[in-house]
C-alpha cells in the first residue's frame, strides 16, 4: 500500500499472533488505515518474537513510505506471557517472606507457595526463606537469605510481608538489596495493594517468573526501534484492553497476559466506536467472545491453573469453533463442527482452492490421537496428495452472507461445485447442508452470548454482535441472524487486533482493600490512578477515571484511561449538524426523527432522548420510560440507556440535580437501597459514577471532578435505575 507524500501523525500497531505478526499504520487525524504489513511470527528466532515485531514494522514503514518522524506511538500486543505460562517456560523464583508474632507464624505458611501449577503438567518452581521481624531486619540478614536462595537455583526474587501493603519499607529494602546484587526482584505490594497474603504473593511470584524473558524481549524490541531512528513512545497492550509504556511492562509483565484478545476489543471501541455489544474475534481455530458495555470492556479476576490472582483481565470466553472448523459426518448427516480446524487436521480449504470439486470422494479422518475419526476429508478425482475440507467459511460464502473480506476472497466456483457434489453424496439440498454447518456453529456460540448477557445485565435491545478477525464473516452474519441480533463486521477485520494496539488508550488500575472507604480514600485512589497514566504519557485533559466500590470483597478499584495525543489539537474534527445527530439517534432508538428531543449539549456531546409510553391492562395503566443516546459531534454513540433521566444544568446546580434524581430513581432490594447509575457530560468527557454505592461517595467525586470547571458551564446530568 503506497500513499502520497504528506505530513501525517501516525500510530503503529503490531499484533503478535500464533502464526503471523501483523503491523498497521493509522493516521490519528481521521483514524484511517494508511498501511499494513505481515510477516511470520518468529517463535524460533534467537531474538524470539521481538524479531517479528521489528521486521513487520520495518516492512510497514518501507511499503507505506512512512517517515520515522511522522510516528507518534508504537504499540504491540504479545502472546509471550500467556505462552510462557502454558509451556512452563518461566524462571525459578526465590521468595523472601517476612512477619512477626502470631501473624508471622501464619504468614510463613501463606507465603511458602512451593510449586505452582500453571497448566496440566507444567509448574513454576519456588524456593523459600523466612525472616522473623521480631528483631530488626538488616542488610546482612537479607543478603544471606538471597545467597541461599540463589544456591538452590532461584533466578529472581520476590519479597512479601504480612500486611506489607500497609507499610512497604521492608519489602522495598529486600528489592533494593537484590537489585544491587544485579538480580531482578519485585515486592508483592508493588503488584497489588489488596489484602490476602497468599493470593498477593502468588500474583507477585508469577509476575517475577516472567521477568527475565519479557525484559529481554522488551530490551531487544526497544533497541531495534531506536536504531531505526524512531523516537516515539513504545507501548505494550495490557490484558484489560488498555496500553502501558514499556518501562511499566518491565516491572509488571503479568499485565500482558491475554493481550491479544484485548487488542481486538480495543479496536471495537476505538476504530468501530462500539458503545454496547458482544465482540467476536474469529480466527481459523477458535473464537474469542467478550463484552463491551457503556463504552468499556468488561473485566474479571484472572486465574492460573485454577489459582486466583490479583489481576484484572478482559473477560474472554474462548470456543473451539471458527472459520476453519471441520465438520464431522456420521452416515449422511453433519453431526458436529469442530473443535478441530483444517490447519490442525492438515486439510486444505475448498474455499481457497482452484481444484475442480465436481467429482469428489468423502473420506473421514482423525486429526489428532484420541479425536473422533469422523472429521470430513474430501478427495478430488486424480489428486493423490492433497486432501480438502469445507468449513463455516465455505458455508457462509455459499449462502451469500460474506459482504466483507477477511483473509482474502474465496473461490466461489470451487465452493459451489463442492456443495453440489456433497449434496449428491449425502442426498440433501446443498443450501441445507451449508445451513447445517452454520446452525451447529451458531448453537455453540448461543449459550456463551446468553450467559454474558445475564452476567453483565445487558439490555437486549442494545445488543449487537461485532465481528473481528480473519474468520469474522464465516460465523458472525449467520449467528446474528440465527439469534435475532443486528451485527456488523469490523473494517479491516483481518488486522483488527493490530489496529486495536495502535489505538489503545493508556490505562492503569489501582486496587486497595478498604473496609469502609471514606470520601478521602476514594479521591486518593482516584488520584493515584490518574497520576499513573499521566506518568506514562497520557495528556491530563484526556484522562477519565472511574471508581468502583466492591463492598462484597471490601475493596476499591480506580481505573484511569487517557490518550497520548489530542486529535482536536491537530485537525479540525468534522462536526455534524444537530439534524444529522438527530437522525443517528432516531435510527438507534428505532423511531422517526421528529420524536427525538435534544435534552442538552456540551461543546462535544449531545444528549438525545425519546419518551416512550407503554400501556397495560387495556390502557388503564401507563408506563413511561425515556430512552437516551449520548452522541459526540462526529456522530459516534458513546452511551446508550433505555431508561434514564437527563437534564442540562449549570455546574453549581449539578449536586442538587443529582440528589433530586437519586430520590426519584433509588430502588430497594434484599441488599437495601440501590442508588441509580449516574453520569455527567462535562465538555468532552463522560464522567462515570456507576461503581459508587451511596450518595455521599458520588457527591465527593462530583466535587473533585468539577473543582476546576467554571460555575456557569453547562453540564448534563444523567441517571438510570441500577439493574
Amino acid at each position: 500500500m503506497t500513499r502520497k507524500k504528506m505530513t501525517h501523525k501516525i500510530k503503529i500497531g503490531i499484533d503478535v499472533g500464533g502464526t503471523f505478526t501483523h503491523a498497521v499504520a493509522v493516521d490519528i487525524s481521521d483514524f484511517k488505515l494508511i498501511g499494513k504489513a505481515c510477516v511470520p511470527t518468529t517463535h524460533k528466532s534467537a531474538e524470539g518474537v521481538a524479531k517479528g515485531v521489528v521486521d513487520s514494522m520495518h516492512l510497514l514503514i518501507k511499503e507505506s513510505q512512512i517517515n520515522p518522524d511522522e510516528i507518534v506511538l508504537i504499540a504491540h500486543s504479545t502472546t509471550q506471557a500467556t505462552n510462557a505460562l502454558l509451556e512452563g517456560d518461566v524462571a525459578v523464583v526465590g521468595i523472601i517472606g517476612m512477619g512477626k508474632g502470631l501473624e508471622g507464624i501464619r504468614a510463613k505458611k501463606e507465603i511458602n507457595l512451593r510449586n505452582i501449577e500453571l497448566s496440566p503438567g507444567k509448574f513454576l518452581q519456588t524456593k523459600f526463606r523466612f525472616i522473623d521481624l521480631t528483631n530488626s531486619i538488616n542488610e546482612d540478614v537479607i543478603k544471606k537469605n538471597i545467597i541461599e536462595l540463589l544456591s538452590e537455583g532461584a533466578q529472581v526474587i520476590v519479597a512479601s510481608e504480612a500486611f506489607g501493603v500497609d507499610d512497604t519499607k521492608n519489602e522495598d529494602l529486600v528489592v533494593s538489596i537484590a537489585e544491587n546484587m544485579n538480580l531482578q526482584a519485585t515486592a508483592a505490594s508493588r503488584i497489588s495493594r489488596l489484602y490476602g497474603l497468599r493470593v498477593r504473593t502468588r500474583t507477585a511470584v508469577i509476575n517475577a517468573s516472567m521477568m527475565p524473558k519479557m525484559l529481554e524481549t522488551a530490551n531487544r524490541t526497544e533497541e531495534a526501534i531506536r536504531k531505526s531512528g524512531i523516537k516515539a513512545p513504545l507501548m505494550v497492550m495490557r490484558s484489560d484492553g488498555g496500553i502501558m509504556d514499556i518501562n511499566e511492562m518491565r516491572k509488571r509483565p503479568i499485565l500482558t497476559m491475554l493481550s491479544g484478545p484485548a487488542a481486538g476489543v480495543a479496536a471495537a471501541l476505538m476504530y468501530e466506536k462500539v458503545s454496547d455489544g458482544i465482540f467476536l474475534e474469529v480466527g481459523g481455530t477458535s473464537t474469542d467472545i467478550s463484552v463491551i458495555k457503556n463504552g468499556k470492556p468488561q473485566v474479571k479476576s484472572a486465574q492460573i491453573g485454577g489459582n486466583r490472582l490479583y489481576l484484572r483481565t478482559l473477560d474472554v470466553r474462548t470456543l473451539g469453533i471458527a472459520g476453519g472448523s471441520v465438520p464431522r459426518i456420521q452416515g449422511n448427516k453433519i453431526v458436529d463442527v469442530g473443535p478441530r480446524s483444517a490447519h490442525i487436521a492438515e486439510l486444505n480449504y475448498v474455499s481457497f482452492s482452484d481444484e475442480d470439486f465436481s467429482d469428489i470422494e468423502i473420506k473421514k479422518v482423525q486429526p489428532l490421537k484420541n479425536d473422533p475419526d469422523d472429521y470430513l476429508s474430501i478427495k478430488v478425482k486424480n489428486e493423490f496428495n492433497k486432501r480438502f475440507t469445507i468449513t463455516p467459511t465455505g458455508a457462509s460464502n455459499y449462502l451469500g452472507l460474506v459482504k466483507d473480506i477477511g483473509h482474502g476472497s474465496a473461490n466461489l466456483d470451487s465452493i459451489k461445485k463442492c456443495f453440489e457434489s456433497l449434496s449428491r453424496i449425502l442426498s440433501k439440498d446443498a443450501k441445507e447442508l451449508a445451513k447445517d454447518i452454520l446452525i451447529i456453529s451458531a448453537e455453540k456460540i448461543k449459550p456463551v452470548i446468553n450467559q454474558l448477557s445475564r452476567e453483565y445485565k445487558l439490555d437486549k435491545e442494545l445488543i449487537q454482535l461485532i465481528g473481528g478477525g480473519g474468520g469474522a464473516t464465516a460465523l458472525v452474519p449467520f449467528t446474528a441472524q440465527h439469534l435475532g441480533y443486528p451485527h456488523k463486521i469490523a473494517k479491516d477485520c483481518e488486522v483488527v487486533s493490530a489496529i486495536g494496539a495502535a489505538l489503545g488508550m493508556i490505562r492503569d488500575s489501582v486496587e486497595k482493600t478498604i473496609i469502609n472507604p471514606t470520601e478521602n480514600d476514594i479521591i486518593s485512589l482516584r488520584q493515584q490512578a490518574f497520576d499513573s497514566v499521566a506518568a506514562m504519557g497520557a495528556i491530563p485533559e484526556s484522562i477519565e477515571v472511574t471508581v468502583e466500590i466492591d463492598s462484597k470483597n471490601k475493596k476499591v478499584i480506580a481505573v484511569a484511561m487517557g490518550s497520548s495525543e489530542m486529535r482536536s489539537r491537530d485537525v479540525e474534527i468534522k462536526a455534524l449538524t444537530e439534524n444529522e445527530i438527530k437522525q443517528i439517534a432516531s435510527v438507534s432508538m428505532r423511531i422517526t426523527e421528529d420524536k427525538v428531543t435534544v435534552s442538552g449539549n456540551t461543546s462535544f456531546f449531545y444528549a438525545m432522548t425519546y419518551k416512550q409510553i407503554k400501556k397495560h391492562l387495556f390502557g388503564l395503566i401507563k408506563d413511561e420510560t425515556q430512552k437516551l443516546r449520548v452522541i459526540d459531534r462526529e456522530g459516534t454513540i458513546k452511551l446508550q440507556l433505555n431508561d434514564a433521566l437527563s437534564e442540562s444544568v449549570v455546574a453549581n446546580s449539578v449536586k442538587s440535580k443529582i440528589k433530586e434524581m437519586i430520590v426519584q430513581l433509588t430502588t430497594f432490594g434484599d441488599a437495601g437501597a440501590l442508588v441509580p447509575d449516574v453520569f455527567l457530560l462535562v465538555s468532552s468527557k463522560i464522567v462515570d459514577f456507576t461503581g459508587l454505592i451511596n450518595e455521599s461517595q458520588i457527591m465527593a467525586l462530583v466535587d473533585f471532578e468539577l473543582s476546576k470547571v467554571p460555575q456557569d458551564e453547562k453540564i448534563i446530568v444523567i441517571a438510570s435505575p441500577k439493574k
